[in-house]
């Protein structure tokens, strides 16, 4: 059997999606971080909830 190449952008429920899916959230992730680091705000209050 030949092993497909799980970075490859893919529709649907396969490896190359869940692959890309987490390198997303672990960048919006980074980012909620490095917004609340810069600004001393928690993200709601950033974005005016509260």
């Amino acid at each position: 059997m030949r092993e497909k190449d799980h970075n490859l952008w893919s529709w649907g429920f396969t490896k190359g999606a869940e692959n890309w899916n987490g390198r997303l959230a672990m960048l919006g992730f980074i980012s909620m971080i490095m917004t609340e680091l810069m600004t001393q705000n928690n993200i709601l209050k950033f974005l005016g909830f509260l």
